[in-house]
């Protein structure tokens, strides 16, 4: 019994050991994601976050991108309350809202099929720092392998570099470091089965 015993006290510890090394990974890695300053056949925005659809607009009226997709967008937004036209600059023309996803597995999902449709093989893909990994993993699963994603991380005020400081910072990337383990297990067993069954764009993808 006692052997038993140390025996279980042993592989919980081997257990926590593992977990803390690869959520410091994690961690390291959701830090070292930097902006590429290459021009994209697209810029994608997973809208949700504070400061995203906004740079999304910088970047896409900067050039380094052809088009730009606002994705998961609230169905009761319109166009012209995120992308304001100003003479001199791109217009709205290539901008495209998709309102129907609502998380980000959907977000790749709907984001897929509107950029296949546009014959997109290269994307920014912006989205807040603590997000980008997590999105990273469900981009790369669910979109075709030739089309390259440069990740263009948001940085927010509870995403700081000192995070091991902030309480509040501490439980934001371990419950993404959770989600983004979660989403290797179902990845492992049922990728080739939610590409298969992507569905469509929503039809309020035009604005």
């Amino acid at each position: 019994m006692i052997a038993l015993f140390k025996g279980i006290i042993s592989l919980l510890l081997l257990t926590t050991l593992l977990l803390a090394v690869l959520f410091v990974d994690f961690v390291y890695k959701t830090f070292s994601f930097s902006p590429r300053d290459v021009v994209t056949d697209a810029v994608v925005v997973l809208a949700g976050g504070r400061g995203r659809v906004e740079e999304g607009v910088r970047i896409y009226k900067s050039g380094k991108g052809e088009r730009l997709f606002l994705i998961g967008v609230d169905p009761s937004v319109k166009k012209t309350d995120l992308f304001t036209e100003i003479q001199g600059e791109r217009s709205g023309e290539q901008v495209y809202l998709e309102k129907a996803s609502r998380n980000t597995l959907e977000n790749a999902i709907f984001a897929r099929e509107m950029l296949l449709k546009q014959n997109v093989r290269s994307v920014h893909l912006i989205t807040s720092r603590y997000h980008m990994k997590r999105s990273l993993l469900i981009f790369r699963s669910i979109l075709p392998k030739d089309i390259a994603i440069y990740p263009w991380p948001v940085s927010v005020k509870n995403g700081t570099e000192s995070w091991w400081n902030h309480g509040g910072s501490v439980r934001l990337l371990f419950s993404e470091f959770y989600k983004y383990c979660l989403y290797r297990l179902i990845f492992i067993f049922s990728q080739g089965e939610l590409k298969q069954h992507a569905v469509p764009a929503s039809p309020n993808s035009g604005g």
